[in-house]
């Protein structure tokens, strides 16, 4: 019986690794032979491929493709990359009208908008995990709603089911392109998937109370005051959905803060803020908690978007402060005062009577009370002096900072989906 120790082992795989290789060049010299001769006529590399296309036994849609790669011209993209060779460095990253390469995440340069994008994995959640049971059948019923706690759900249900569609077509078609800085497109784009997902959960509470789902989603252009808002957002995009839209200019660049302003501040910043807190009054008071839980949940979102995007403009104000002149000030308080007071009509219209321990004068001191409080993030003086917090309940919800008693109730600390304690 033969041991490895009659064979001279080291020997063997180097003769056993010579044949290998001899059999490597055999098998291949037939394919190697045209390109090589087809090289030397063009001196052009791609030449590989053209020749490659006459191999026997392959494909029409293979030679076709063979010959379209011997036709590419690399200088462009080899110039590119050699454009972009040098190692970035934080203090080349800028918020706009950044010339450094934009597929390299790190160094980050804004720590907070990284944070924000981890905060918003964490956070992650479904609305299917929101269970819709009670909901249903106290809609159902017929005792347990009044006709004004209806009409607040459906124009709630109805504003929300293409507001935060708007948002999400104006980040992927607009601001993602135009903000020049990784971290912070690694931010939008989670924000994007988290507008999918609430356009999703309010889908999911249509169709769950068996809603006429017509009537509801087309609100935002039957409903005036539902249609005043949307058109409002939509008026702020436009311009910079256009393909050919850049920035670069100071009137450009402040289009593109305009619609931040517009989106982020009053969108998102107050548009949302009176349908939330009659949803979110109607769960205190254990009516509809499934549809009040989303809805918290959403809020919990929504406030995380509007504190990225009040310091992306504020970033952008200090890196470019010949932008934020006297005159763009004025325009920035009057869209604040313009969103201020379209909402104010949307909570008359959809609250002519006092409900859920509120009513539409309170609601319009709580509307001025947050339209001081979007002026002074972005740095501007406040418009309502002395406005008051009629609901201090929803101050709470408001600061990311405070995750605990929401409601001035207990609340269980949650993230990546969970459930919510209304007791």
């Amino acid at each position: 019986m033969l041991s490895w120790d009659d064979f001279d082992t080291e020997e063997v795989i180097k003769e056993a690794g010579k044949e290998a290789a001899r059999q490597d060049i055999l098998n291949a010299a037939p394919i190697v032979q045209a390109p090589v001769v087809q090289i030397a006529q063009t001196e052009a590399p791609d030449a590989t491929f053209a020749a490659s296309s006459n191999e026997a036994g392959i494909s029409p849609e293979l030679a076709k493709a063979r010959a379209a790669l011997a036709q590419l011209d690399p200088a462009p993209g080899i110039a590119e990359l050699e454009s972009s060779a040098t190692r970035i460095q934080v203090d080349d990253k800028m918020m706009i009208n950044c010339r450094a390469d934009l597929n390299q995440l790190v160094p980050f340069k804004y720590d907070w908008a990284w944070q924000k994008y981890l905060d918003g994995c964490s956070n992650h959640w479904m609305p299917q995990e929101v269970n819709m049971t009670a909901d249903i059948a106290l809609w159902k019923g017929k005792e347990g709603l009044t006709e004004d706690e209806r009409r607040v759900i459906m124009r709630s249900l109805g504003y929300f089911s293409t507001a935060d569609s708007l948002v999400a077509n104006n980040l992927a078609l607009a601001i993602y392109r135009l903000i020049t800085n990784p971290e912070c497109r690694q931010y939008i784009l989670r924000q994007a998937f988290e507008e999918a997902i609430h356009t999703h959960a309010y889908q999911y509470c249509i169709e769950s109370l068996g809603m006429d789902e017509g009537e509801v989603f087309n609100m935002y252009r039957e409903l005036p005051s539902v249609a005043n808002k949307a058109a409002w957002s939509l008026k702020h995009t436009q311009a910079l959905s256009d393909p050919t839209f850049n920035t670069g200019t100071p009137e450009t660049d402040q289009e593109l803060l305009r619609n931040m302003v517009a989106f982020y501040v009053v969108t998102e910043g107050i548009f949302f803020y009176c349908g939330f807190s009659q949803i979110l009054s109607m769960g205190r008071r254990n009516k509809m908690t499934g549809v009040a839980e989303q809805f918290q949940y959403i809020l919990r979102d929504e406030s995380m978007h509007l504190n990225f995007g009040i310091d992306v403009i504020n970033q952008i104000k200090l890196e470019n402060p010949h932008l934020w002149t006297a005159d763009f000030q004025q325009e920035v308080i009057q869209m604040i005062l313009q969103g201020t007071e379209l909402e104010i009509q949307y909570a008359r219209d959809s609250m002519p009577r006092g409900i859920l321990g509120m009513n539409a004068v309170m609601m319009e001191e709580y509307l001025h009370f947050i339209a001081n409080r979007r002026c002074a993030q972005v740095g501007l003086k406040e418009q309502y002096p002395g406005a008051q917090n009629p609901f201090p309940w929803m101050s709470e919800i408001m600061d990311l900072r405070k995750e605990k008693n929401f409601f001035e109730t207990r609340v269980i600390e949650y993230q990546t989906g969970g459930a919510l304690s209304w007791d």
